[in-house]
């Protein structure tokens, strides 16, 4: 028996488990281990698909013992079983509503994922950096080449413009669709209620844990819903200004070990 026997942990990966330079310190992996040596369930939930996110796992020998939140809440994935515990996709009509977004936006690119593969509409600057960094093989072509369903798109532009795309697809398509961004130049979309709230309270349930020991950490718009099921709702000292204005709990930024100034505090609620 350990003193986090019952205790769930999430934290959001880019720019909340990773410093600035994108690697996860040791003091990090050091307390991650300690929390699950004493019995804790840790996992992630991270913006990024299931493809875009296995490469980080070898790369930043990273470790948990709860299956992973990938996609935005599009799914959740067990990479300890190479199996889907739950996943999501958007509905046959998303095609069509982009295609109609992208006509009033002319700038928007986007990236929709199908499967494994990723499909390129339009890539601008943003699209063609954000690629860049998660370093996988991407396909561009046109709408209608790409194959449906799709788990998720990641609209991109600058910021005004996500933002008037994103009241444009709540207010027409509010019923079929999740829209929130991930960062000020990704605007991330899911099936209505697949989010990372409602996929770590689906993990809560299958192992048995009370919400009142789920604890979670982000720094973005985006990992507000897993927040709101937080018994704590941490995030960086570096977080984005909506999480701030939200009312997390700010710890260090992420270049001071925030996620281990976490396990830090749940060592002195749990004795």
């Amino acid at each position: 028996m350990g003193k986090f026997d019952g205790v769930l942990l999430y934290t959001d990966y880019d720019d909340t488990l990773y410093n600035h330079h994108r690697t996860v310190s040791e003091e990090n992996h050091r307390a991650i281990r300690y929390f699950m040596a004493e019995g804790g369930r840790f996992s992630i939930a991270t913006g990024r698909a299931k493809r875009t996110f296995a490469p980080q796992i070898a790369k930043e020998h990273l470790e948990f013992n709860a299956p992973v939140v990938v996609g935005n809440g599009a799914g959740i994935y067990d990479f300890h079983a190479d199996r889907y515990v739950l996943r999501t996709q958007l509905s046959q009509d998303a095609p069509r509503h982009m295609d109609q977004l992208c006509s009033c936006y002319p700038g928007l690119s986007f990236e929709a994922y199908h499967g494994d593969d990723i499909y390129v509409h339009h890539p601008n600057p943003v699209t063609l950096r954000h690629l860049e960094r998660v370093g996988v093989p991407y396909r561009e072509c046109a709408m209608e080449e790409m194959p449906t369903p799709w788990d998720k798109v990641i609209l991109e532009e600058d910021h005004p413009v996500l933002q008037q795309a994103q009241d444009h697809i709540l207010s027409h398509w509010g019923t079929e669709y999740e829209a929130i961004f991930s960062n000020r130049y990704l605007l991330e979309v899911t099936a209505k209620g697949a989010n990372k709230g409602t996929m770590v309270a689906h993990v809560a349930k299958l192992l048995g844990i009370a919400p009142q020991n789920v604890y979670c950490m982000g720094d973005n718009q985006n990992d507000i819903p897993m927040l709101a099921v937080s018994a704590i709702p941490f995030a960086p000292a570096n977080c984005s200004q909506p999480v701030k204005d939200w009312g997390a709990r700010l710890v260090g930024d992420t270049d001071e070990h925030a996620v281990a100034q976490v396990i830090d505090i749940l060592d002195g609620i749990y004795k």
